[in-house]
């Protein structure tokens, strides 16, 4: 008999696919009745193939659960604690998106520094025939620093991105990384001290939510850029709106937000940002690749094989 499997959040065909090749599937978010559906199958779930939340009460209410496999490398949408005192274990999909989230990365920085979005609508709006050539941009990438706050695996491969463009590195993790061939500086604050371009890879909770706050950002200075590609959380987006409009930094590029997909009123019509909803890892490709790892997690471990790649949190035992 198919192992039972709960989905939760809006998966993608590629995840629902998987789940119903695999296993016995059950769609929370997606269900007519999801109390009727947790009363009918929760005590039967062993595991759960996250693409929205995993809190606390959901974990209580699945007494048989075994395994949480998450979409994504970002993990803080499940309850890491309430997982690890039941001896439930953690997985996440690393690695499969770093390449496209890091291309990602630099495009946005592109975009908004060269003010690339403001000058497509310019021409898009007839203002080139009309009023002559997009004015020139005080922004360059030329010559700069860009300081990457979360110097993991997207962060170190944003880091070699940005240095074919010319760019200075340096950057800010909890430790310093073990042979890293740029400057490390102890917290966010004195990395914005040092950089004009600061670059936000951290993931999302309660550690760094608003890690970046009016004095981080106004640390980066009235000629510098900070760009969200992390989890928007970590930004205070009102500051970010206050330092924008007296002028203490020249512009933001952001593709997560605090409240998605809510966006702060006070960025949405300002041309010194970008905004991109939430499309860092977006194609089919990664996507793609992000099922088959969620997948291949839970497979593994019903097999008896344990967890692909699980997360710190949550200790694995050697067999299922």
């Amino acid at each position: 008999m198919p192992v039972p499997v709960l989905i939760t959040g809006k998966p993608n065909r590629f995840i629902r696919e998987g789940i119903e090749t695999h296993f016995e599937a059950h769609d929370l978010d997606s269900a007519a009745d999801p109390e009727a559906l947790l009363a009918e199958v929760g005590p039967r779930i062993l595991g759960i193939a996250n693409c929205g939340a995993t809190p606390k009460e959901l974990i209580d209410r699945l007494p048989a659960l075994e395994i949480v496999c998450h979409f994504g490398v970002g993990y803080d949408p499940i309850d890491t604690a309430a997982a690890a005192a039941r001896g439930v274990v953690v997985t996440n999909t690393p690695d499969v998106l770093t390449d496209e989230v890091a291309d990602t990365a630099m495009g946005l920085l592109l975009m908004t520094v060269r003010e690339l979005s403001a000058a497509e609508r310019w021409l898009r709006a007839g203002r080139w025939v009309k009023e002559g050539p997009y004015p020139l941009t005080r922004g360059s990438v030329r010559g700069r620093t860009m300081g990457i706050l979360g110097y993991g695996r997207i962060g170190q491969a944003i880091a070699r991105r940005g240095e074919g463009f010319g760019l200075k590195i340096a950057y800010h993790s909890r430790r310093k990384v073990e042979g890293a061939p740029h400057p490390w500086y102890p917290n966010a604050r004195a990395l914005a001290e040092a950089v004009d371009i600061l670059m936000i890879v951290l993931p999302g909770g309660a550690a760094t939510t608003h890690l970046v706050d009016a004095p981080v950002i106004e640390a980066v200075g009235p000629e510098g850029f900070i760009i969200n590609i992390g989890r928007g959380s970590v930004l205070d987006e009102a500051a970010l709106v206050a330092a924008l409009e007296a002028g203490k930094i020249l512009g933001a590029g952001l593709d997560v937000f605090e409240n998605e997909p809510e966006v702060h009123p006070g960025l949405m019509t300002r041309d010194d940002v970008v905004l991109l909803p939430h499309v860092a890892s977006a194609s089919e490709k990664t996507r793609g690749d992000m099922a088959a790892l969620q997948v291949a997690n839970l497979v593994s471990w019903f097999e008896g094989k344990g967890p692909v790649t699980p997360v710190p949190e949550t200790p694995v035992p050697a067999v299922r």
